[in-house]
Formats: structure tokens, C-alpha cells, sequence
């Protein structure tokens, strides 16, 4: 099964190949296209680490030397050099360097166990009440959404193993009593990871490459702060309903639960005193948090802040130059993303996306702005259905959907990609694989595939319509009266 994935990604570029070139086309835009069809393929089946799949198609385009060609012409192919200069172009990217020095960060919550004693302490507090341990997991993820940009991490290093602790302690387990407690938990961890996925641009890693690859087709949308302000109604209204939205529709059977306030005082005890690490590590934090939110006063770019919190990080020894050198998870995302930012670059690069916006850019002229953005805004939350992974469709979809924003002449590019990109956090909530944490929630066992789905479902609707009716206008408003962009 495993050598048929990995044929499946090759079978499709090659038949895509050989397929007559459009009219309007050029053989190198096709070959490329091509590559970039395999591409896609490779990272929603996974045959390799997705890294490797990026690397692999950035390769194709190097030796092929179609990436950089600006015309499309086979008589203007460019350089090896060219080529090559072109294919590690991305691992300039600023936005790629940040994602990295995140995971960095995210490490640092993990090594040191601040993240750990930050949930027990909360779930003490909260715990006594099945609904108050719902909110303590949703505070501990939104403490960590701005400093972690996996929500694979936040909930496999910190959350989900205090869910899997809690609902066995009223034996509740995947094949025995799931929907007592564990149910409910299990939902709340990952519905509320999607919500602060949204709520900050480092919340997940797609949002900055995202951002990035609209910037590469000339749309320049908002920096850290801008994306906080344009969400922050709408992550209130949802962080906020999220506990009890679960509560109401997927409730528990038990609804008190002192003894997991006793149990996660005791845990929360048996740590013992803070030491001076994980003093540091909040102090860290808290600069960095600064400079996010005030960089435009500061003047400091939101890479250069990612990248100071990590010499800090080194430097006060809250993890070591080890630590640093063997995150495979970090150094992988490093390859993976400036892979991918390259190969996006590349489709707009060799005049694909022209040739897109003459077929489609008419398609949505002559209908009202608002009817064209809340058109656009649909199709692009629930293609997410067709995607195993939120980065694979950011790669997928962005540049097509600008392309779309840009050829309607009455919206403003900007704020429409805003728009769209936002949500992109919560409707990672809709399947069982959507965003990064989902496998490990949905592979707990306490809900099944049909009930993931309907839970999924019910959710983004309920979701996207509450973001329709108040995050648009807010939007909307903040860009006539704020400028973000």
C-alpha cells in the first residue's frame, strides 16, 4: 500500500504531462503545472514526510528549470545557477524563519513544564464542574495558541494527555462509558484548539504561510496585531461559546467532578516549586508577546521578535543548543515551508495564474460584491473537506483564490483575503483529518467516524454563520476606519 502512494503522486503529474496543453500555455507551464500537480497529491496522501514530498517537487522544478521563468517562453529558459538561486529563494522567506522559530518556542513550554503546570493549576480551579474543566482545557490552549503554531503540539504535548488522564477517573473510556465524560472532553480539545487556531496568526502554522503566499501574488493583507484585531469579536464570541456549545449538543452524563479538582490540585502540588526556568520561560514569553502585539511601535519585525525569544530561550538556558539542533519537528517545518513558499511562488512565476484569471476571473463579474465575497468565503472554508491537511490546501488553494479576488474589480484584495483567511483555524474542526490535532483527537476512540463527522459539521456551520453575520462586518469596519492593510 505505502509503494502505491507513493507511485500515485508520480502517476498523476505524468498524465497530467501528457495531456494536450492548453491553449494559451506554454510547455514549460505545463511541465511545471504538472509538478505542482504532484505536489499537492504527495502532501495529501503522505506517502514521506511531507518535507520530503516539498523537496522532492522543488528538485523536479530546479532541474526542469521552470520555476523562475517569468514568460512562460522555452526560448527564455533560465540558468542552472538561476534555477537553483530561484529553488533556495524560500528559505529567505521571513515568514518561513518565524514558523520555525515558533515550533522553537513551543519547545520551550514542553522542556521546561510550564505548559504542564499551567493546565493542572487551571483544572483545579475549574474542574469542579464537568462544564468548568471544558473551559480550563480551552483557557490552557488559548494560553499557548500565540507561542505554539501546532495545534498538533499544544494538544498532544499539554492537553490531551490530561484528557486521557480525567475521563478513565469516572471510567469512561473509548469502549466503555464515552459519552460520561470523555466524549465531551475530547470535543472541546479539538474545537477549541481550532478556535484559537484562528485566533492568532502563530495559533497554526498555515495562517503565516497563508499570508505569505498572498503576498506573493502583490496582495500585502495585516501583520500579528492586525490578524488579533480583525478576529478578536469573533474569537471572544467563539472561545467563549465553544465549552458550552459542546456541552449543549454533545453534553456528558456526568455533570460535577470535584475529585478531578482534588486530583489536579494534588499533581499541581506534587510539582513543587516553580523553578527559575519556567520563570523565565513566562518572562520569555511575555517579551515576545510584546513585541508581537506592538511591532509596529517597537519596529521590529515579527521574525526578528521569533528570533530573539529563541536567543533568550538558549541563552537563560530554558533549553539547551541541543534542544535547539536536534527539533526535528522545527528543522522539518523549515524544509517543508520553504519548500512550499517556492513552489507557490513558482505557479504565479511561469503564468499560470494569468492564464487562471482570463478562464475564471469573469465567472463571478456583473453579481454584487457581498454576494461574490460570501460565495467566495463558502467555497474556500468547505473545500476543506477534500484536504487531509491545512498547509497542503493553503499550497493548493490561496494563489487560485487570489487570483479570483483580484479579478473582481470592486472588492478590495486585501480585505476579501482577510476574510477568507481567517476562519481558516475553526473550519479545521469539520473532519476527523482537517487540521493537525484532529487524527489525535479522533483516534482517541471516544467518538466514532459518523458522529465526527456530524459533530464536525454542526460546528463550522454554526461557525461560519456566526462569522458571517459579526466577524465580516467587523472586518469590513476595522479596514474603513483602522487601515490594517
Amino acid at each position: 500500500m505505502k509503494y502505491f502512494k507513493i507511485l500515485i503522486p508520480l502517476i498523476c503529474g505524468i498524465f497530467v504531462y501528457l495531456l494536450p496543453i492548453p491553449d494559451g500555455l506554454t510547455h514549460p507551464t505545463w511541465v511545471y503545472f504538472s509538478i505542482f500537480v504532484g505536489l499537492i497529491i504527495g502532501l495529501i496522501l503522505e506517502p514521506v514526510p511531507p518535507a520530503f514530498v516539498g523537496m522532492i517537487a522543488l528538485v523536479l522544478a530546479i532541474v526542469f528549470k521552470v520555476g523562475p521563468n517569468g514568460s512562460g517562453d522555452p526560448q527564455s529558459m533560465v540558468s542552472a545557477s538561476e534555477a537553483i538561486k530561484w529553488g533556495l529563494s524560500g528559505f529567505a522567506n521571513p515568514v518561513v524563519w518565524l514558523i520555525f522559530s515558533a515550533f522553537s518556542i513551543g519547545l520551550g513550554f514542553s522542556k521546561t513544564g510550564l505548559g504542564e503546570r499551567i493546565a493542572f493549576l487551571l483544572v483545579s480551579k475549574l474542574g469542579k464542574s464537568s462544564l468548568g474543566l471544558g473551559y480550563a482545557i480551552a483557557i490552557v490552549d488559548l494560553i499557548l495558541a500565540p507561542f505554539i503554531p501546532s495545534n498538533a503540539a499544544r494538544s498532544g504535548g499539554t492537553i490531551f494527555p490530561i484528557v486521557t488522564s480525567v475521563a478513565p477517573m469516572f471510567q469512561s473510556l473509548a469502549s466503555q462509558n464515552p459519552r460520561k465524560i470523555g466524549s465531551y472532553l475530547v470535543w472541546v480539545g479539538l474545537s477549541s484548539s481550532c478556535v484559537t487556531s484562528s485566533i492568532f496568526l502563530t495559533g497554526q502554522a498555515p495562517n503565516p504561510l497563508a499570508l505569505s503566499l498572498v503576498a506573493q501574488n502583490g496582495i500585502e493583507v495585516v501583520d500579528w496585531m492586525g490578524w488579533f484585531l480583525a478576529f478578536l469579536p469573533m474569537g471572544m464570541i467563539l472561545f467563549i461559546l465553544t465549552p458550552l456549545l459542546a456541552y449543549w449538543i454533545y453534553p456528558p452524563e456526568v455533570k460535577g467532578s470535584l475529585e478531578i479538582s482534588i486530583w489536579a490540585r494534588e499533581k499541581y502540588q506534587a510539582l513543587g516549586k516553580m523553578p527559575l526556568k519556567q520563570i523565565y520561560m513566562i518572562l520569555i514569553a511575555l517579551v515576545g508577546l510584546v513585541l508581537w502585539i506592538g511591532a509596529s511601535f517597537f519596529g521590529i519585525n515579527p521574525t526578528t521578535t521569533a528570533l530573539i525569544v529563541v536567543v533568550l530561550m538558549v541563552s537563560l538556558g530554558v533549553i539547551t543548543w541541543e534542544d535547539f539542533l536536534s527539533n526535528k519537528s522545527a528543522w522539518g517545518t523549515l524544509v517543508w515551508f520553504a519548500s512550499l513558499v517556492t513552489m507557490a511562488g513558482g505557479i504565479k512565476n511561469v503564468g499560470f495564474l494569468d492564464y487562471l484569471t482570463q478562464i475564471l476571473g469573469s465567472s463571478l463579474i456583473g453579481l454584487s460584491p457581498l454576494v461574490s465575497m460570501i460565495l467566495l468565503l463558502l467555497l474556500f472554508s468547505w473545500l476543506r473537506y477534500f484536504f487531509a491537511s491545512g498547509t497542503a490546501y493553503v499550497t493548493a488553494v490561496i494563489a487560485i483564490f487570489t487570483t479570483f479576488v483580484s479579478a473582481i474589480p470592486e472588492l478590495n484584495p486585501a480585505e476579501v483575503m482577510l476574510i477568507l483567511l481567517l476562519p481558516m483555524g475553526f473550519m479545521g474542526i469539520i473532519t476527523p483529518y482537517g487540521t493537525g490535532c484532529s487524527p489525535l483527537w479522533f483516534g482517541s476512540g471516544y467518538i466514532k467516524g459518523p458522529q465526527f463527522f456530524l459533530l464536525g459539521g454542526i460546528f463550522a456551520f454554526i461557525y461560519l454563520a456566526i462569522y458571517i453575520v459579526i466577524g465580516i462586518p467587523w472586518v469590513k469596519f476595522i479596514f474603513s476606519h483602522l487601515v490594517l492593510h
